[in-house]
């Protein structure tokens, strides 16, 4: 391990696994994995590991869950590691400056935007609810702000027009994991060139509501577009339907002018195999995978085998 580190992870979700998994084919050398305590989850509500957790445990990794790491008990526990880096993946606790100061290179994070914009908790979707034209991933030096460190190494990717959030979290795990292990090639060489953030062109990516995924159908049919691949796979954008909610999982722009100036926004037009067309506030939006409330989501062909909506108004 000439050029390996030793380093601790701290990381919770999908996206962080990626980057673990990276790390454990690489030459450095994993001291200890942190993560979030286990949460019930799925219908039992039954106490569930996070992804980071499962994996560190089948490579045999100690791992340690602390509820906060602002006690002095929990600090005093990860300085022994002695490691020389903290990567930090979308661990999901906030660390101190006792913990940012702990290993001797400090602690990097992968983090899933094109920083200074959108940072936050929620970059990926926001980028794709901005309409977006491009992400990617910054790997940071880590400081007290948030996601306010120096920039080591950033890759860009396209936002394409069919992207759900679902499809770039996973587009930028890859990436983040590959950004990582050449970042901390970089370290160990001892040749990181931190660039600073402009503080000016940042925006705040705050955390996603449920609240938020109800369509406004006033809204053009561009925007609702992204409203609905930006929260696929969660929340899921929903309309009221019959009492209820339907859920609509996937939709695309087929007029983005308003040709329907005489229709109130939320009227279906049409139905087809293709879709279920829906007037907007500036053109027509069509449904291709929609779910009832208590039922699996269905392509439209499926949905109108059983249903129909032509003439109802949503919203």
């Amino acid at each position: 391990m000439a050029n390996g580190l030793k380093i601790v992870f701290a990381g919770t979700p999908e996206f962080a696994a990626s980057s673990l998994a990276a790390l454990l084919d690489s030459e450095h050398e994993l001291l200890a994995v942190y993560t979030q305590p286990d949460r019930p989850a799925g219908r039992g509500r039954k106490l569930t590991a996070s992804p980071v957790k499962a994996l560190a445990l089948e490579h045999g990794l100690p791992v340690m869950q602390p509820l906060s790491l602002r006690d002095e008990e929990a600090q005093q526990q990860l300085a022994q590691w002695n490691a020389d880096v903290l990567v930090v993946v979308a661990y999901g606790l906030i660390l101190p400056k006792a913990v940012l100061d702990a290993p001797r290179l400090g602690c990097i994070n992968v983090h899933a935007s094109l920083l200074p914009r959108w940072r936050g908790a929620a970059p990926i979707q926001r980028a794709i609810l901005a309409g977006d034209s491009e992400t990617g991933v910054t790997i940071m030096q880590m400081d007290v702000g948030l996601d306010t460190g120096d920039m080591l190494h950033i890759v860009r990717c396209p936002i394409e027009a069919s992207d759900t959030a679902e499809i770039l979290h996973d587009r930028l795990a890859a990436l983040g994991a590959t950004a990582l292990r050449d970042t901390l090639a970089v370290i160990a060489q001892g040749k990181t060139q931190p660039e600073r953030q402009d503080d000016e062109l940042t925006c705040y990516a705050k955390k996603l509501q449920k609240a938020e995924a109800q369509i406004d159908w006033q809204q053009s049919a561009v925007q609702l577009s992204r409203t609905i691949r930006a929260f696929n796979p969660w929340p899921v954008a929903f309309t009221p339907h019959e009492g209820k909610n339907l859920r609509i999982w996937l939709a695309e722009v087929i007029d983005d002018k308003n040709t329907t100036e005489n229709t109130l926004p939320g009227t279906v037009l049409a139905e087809s195999r293709e879709g279920i067309d829906v007037a907007t506030g500036d053109g027509v939006l069509r449904i291709t995978q929609l779910q009832l409330p208590g039922g699996k989501a269905l392509s439209a062909e499926q949905f109108l085998n059983a249903h129909s909506v032509l003439g109802r108004q949503w919203g």
